[in-house]
């Protein structure tokens, strides 16, 4: 049975007057992965930068192994074990996987008052880490630029899992890659919550989640469209949901119509053809 390890319940951010999310609950657990869906506008970041200490909520309760919590800043959240992976990696392309790894944390010696980074214990470290994460690094010296952008994903999550991350945030981890290379970081996110991580995966690709989710809360506009098990929702539901449900087969219903009544003329065509460079 998973344990609960976080809990949101009622989660709402003003920005002035403007609404970012309103009344979002759900609840995180180890050893499984909820995955996050929605567009562009849809609430995600937002979403992220609570758990992850950038930004506080306007109402509602954060609860972290039944204690209710209020991050301050990343560093809080960090230390609480929520440990958050931006598409950006926070990595240095020119240095090596292994100082990449660390990044400030190296492993050091000592010698009387003398201090220095022990790079052999570093470099062993992370090479074991990342084969645990079914990663075959040959040379650890190699820089983190070098490797593909699945393999960079996958150096962040071994990373954050070493440092104590109880529960790991995925920032939209597969929008920039192609099929293979997100194929990898899906097997990454696999290996993560066979280890007993809570993962949080943030996406607003329904094929990606729906293979490795075991809930999905899906948000539109700030708020939450439904909050399911696996057991509870297809995928062809996940994605009408995800994409506005009723709106979309609106939409689609609208230009069904057009194409119909465009055959034979021109002007109704091309005024359709120019729709989508316009929005």
């Amino acid at each position: 049975m998973s344990t609960q390890l976080l809990e949101l319940d009622n989660i709402t951010k003003y920005y002035g007057n403007i609404i970012a999310l309103r009344d979002i609950t759900t609840s995180v657990n180890a050893g499984e992965v909820t995955c996050v869906l929605g567009d562009n506008g849809a609430g995600k970041s937002t979403f992220i930068k609570i758990l992850a200490g950038v930004h506080q909520q306007t109402e509602g309760t954060i609860r972290l192994n039944g204690q209710e919590v209020r991050f301050g800043s990343p560093k809080e959240a960090l230390a609480a074990g929520i440990a958050t992976v931006y598409q950006d990696l926070a990595m240095v392309p020119l240095m090596s996987v292994w100082r990449n790894f660390f990044l400030g944390s190296e492993p050091v010696r000592r010698f009387g008052p003398l201090r220095w980074i022990d790079q052999d214990r570093a470099r062993e470290i992370t090479k074991s880490e990342l084969a645990r994460m079914g990663i075959d690094i040959r040379d650890t010296e190699q820089p983190v630029g070098t490797l593909s952008g699945g393999e960079r994903q996958s150096v962040a999550i071994a990373r954050a899992g070493y440092f104590g991350a109880k529960v790991l945030i995925l920032d939209e981890p597969t929008s920039a890659l192609g099929v293979k290379q997100s194929g990898v970081v899906l097997k990454r996110i696999v290996e993560a919550r066979r280890q007993g991580l809570a993962v949080i995966f943030i996406t607003h690709n329904p094929s990606h989640a729906y293979p490795v989710g075991d809930r999905f809360l899906i948000l539109n506009r700030g708020q939450s469209m439904g909050n399911f098990a696996k057991g509870e929702i297809s995928l062809e539901e996940l994605t009408r949901l995800m994409a506005g449900g009723a709106e979309l087969e609106q939409l689609q219903h609208e230009l069904e119509m057009a194409i119909a009544g465009g055959n034979g003329d021109e002007g109704a065509v091309g005024t359709m053809t120019s729709t989508p460079s316009d929005s």
